[in-house]
């Protein structure tokens, strides 16, 4: 047999692709082609498979008088990794006469070492649920990725460990000696586990002393969803606060495991085999535009990307680049991101919760009681402007972080309830909105994702609340989306409480937190 044909697949962008391999073989002198858009790592597979069918036992296709050429389709679609060694590696021996099995219904992935061994790939959960979309029964996958894989119901997943592993397993020649490889499985009692297992955190709310107005803050904003930024001097605990937030968030639920590892395993910064709580991510400063929102020439996600379902924190906000600080209204607003570059455009997942920490100037002191402000006013004036105001509007809550007495700082009786405690409210006042939402055709999840057609739906004020939400309105003069931004975070407050309806209360609460002119 002088042809080959199987199948492997690919990501681009967060998108998985189905990809074909075809082979063929011809008599002449030696050549060793790869054509169908590769990138560099697929066009340098040639030596890579030639390396590792000669170390597995199998004569070298470089030691041949042959023409082979490999052809990857669709051709239109750009090839890029080593997504598909392992695959070329099988249909080159296969079309060789070395080995012979069924190909049908199976996709192969994997990268190979030079030895025969299959490395570890990025993506492969995406690319699971792709075969298994497309009708795929079986994905061969490298041992390490096994886990990952297996997360996907309705497919089987074999973990390989080398190209000789995979061959004796599918090779019909000789079959009964042939070991076979055991399917990586993942039982529903271990999801389970996998959901609700006890995590450890560094910070517990209980460790913060004082600050009850910030953490207060930071509960109606878990329960909501909503974006809150912090400020006030250095030192006051803005940072910790941030922190100990991650603890009181509910854990994920397995389908929200499934898109967030996902994310990850594409942009390659998966340490386990799946993330199973709420990502936390916290650029630094200096973090230039398209680390943050995701870019480059071909388009990768970035952070607001990575703290999908989770939260995306930046200490010292005013301190970020103007452009990178505007360059948040889309996700805040939409919850995706949109890039377009020469090499095409692609819309990322961004649905996180901002928090923002900074000082309410460069040196930190000013309007601080006692301290002085050694901020000249330009430098005032260019720090204030940083945060503009379509960015102050997107932001639900602000909230000053004030700073507390030493002598409270060593005092147990100034500590607070347990993260514990305010995470079974917050996972509480969820379940009111995800039944409040559920009979929707495209149901949300939470308050903060409500549109302005959802509100008059959802949110039905008596006309007392109305009335002093629409002067409060007027006298603070609120633009349209901080209005509506002011109903969505009342409702939080009365899910947290739970009060069937919104009440006077929770209006005026929700009204506190919108910005004060002079902290700005």
């Amino acid at each position: 047999m002088s042809f080959g044909k199987l199948h492997s697949a690919q990501t681009s962008f967060l998108k998985a692709h189905i990809i074909d391999i075809e082979i063929d073989l011809s008599k002449g002198l030696h050549s060793f082609s790869v054509v169908g858009l590769p990138d560099k790592a697929v066009e340098e597979a040639k030596d890579r498979i030639s390396a590792a069918i000669k170390n597995s036992g199998f004569k070298s296709p470089k030691l041949k008088n042959q023409k082979v050429v490999i052809s990857l389709a669709p051709a239109d679609i750009k090839k890029e990794g080593p997504f598909f060694d392992l695959g070329m590696a099988l249909a080159y021996l296969v079309a060789a006469d070395d080995i012979r099995f069924d190909p049908r219904n199976k996709i192969f992935l994997g990268e190979l070492s030079l030895d025969g061994t299959v490395r570890k790939i990025s993506g492969v959960l995406p690319l699971v649920k792709e075969a298994k979309r497309k009708g795929f029964e079986e994905v061969y996958v490298p041992k390490e990725n096994a886990e990952e894989g297996a997360l996907i119901d309705g497919i089987k997943i074999f973990g390989v460990a080398s190209l000789t592993d995979a061959v004796l397993h599918l090779n019909e020649k000789k079959n009964d000696d042939n070991p076979k490889m055991r399917r990586t499985l993942l039982s529903p009692q271990s999801k389970t586990e996998i959901q609700y297992k006890d995590l450890e955190y560094l910070i517990d709310f209980a460790d913060i002393k004082g600050q009850e107005t910030a953490k207060r803050g930071l509960e109606i904003a878990a329960a909501g969803g909503h974006n809150i930024a912090m400020y006030g001097p250095p030192g006051t605990g803005k940072t910790m606060l941030a922190k100990a937030f991650a603890s009181i968030l509910p854990r994920l639920s397995y389908d929200d495991i499934l898109e967030v590892t996902a994310i990850h395993s594409v942009a390659g910064t998966l340490r386990d085999n799946l993330v199973i709580e709420p990502p936390f991510r916290s650029p630094h400063h200096s973090s230039s535009y398209v680390s943050l929102v995701g870019g480059g020439a071909t388009p990768k996600p970035g952070e607001v990307t990575l703290a999908h379902k989770g939260v995306l924190f930046l200490d010292e906000f005013a301190e970020f680049e103007r452009r990178v600080i505007d360059s948040l209204r889309q996700p805040l607003e939409d919850r995706i991101i949109s890039i377009s570059r020469a090499k095409g455009t692609a819309t990322f997942p961004a649905q996180f919760i901002l928090i923002a920490a900074m000082n309410p100037c460069p040196c930190g002191n000013f309007g601080i009681k006692g301290k002085e402000c050694v901020c000249a006013p330009r430098d005032l004036l260019r720090y204030q402007r940083k945060i503009s105001g379509p960015i102050i509007d997107r932001i639900d809550m602000w909230i000053e972080v004030s700073r507390i007495d030493h002598k409270d700082l060593m005092d147990p009786k100034r500590s607070g309830e347990e993260s514990e405690s305010v995470r079974n409210r917050i996972r509480a006042a969820r379940a009111v909105q995800e039944k409040r939402f559920e009979k929707m055709k495209r149901p949300i999840k939470l308050n903060s994702e409500m549109n302005a057609k959802n509100l008059i739906e959802y949110v039905e004020l008596a006309p007392k609340v109305k009335d002093i939400l629409n002067q409060s309105a007027l006298h603070l003069d609120l633009s349209a989306r901080a209005y509506h931004r002011v109903v969505k975070l009342a409702r939080t407050i009365a899910d947290l409480e739970e009060k069937e309806n919104v009440e006077s209360s929770h209006i005026l609460e929700a009204l506190q937190y919108r910005p004060k002119k002079m902290s700005l």
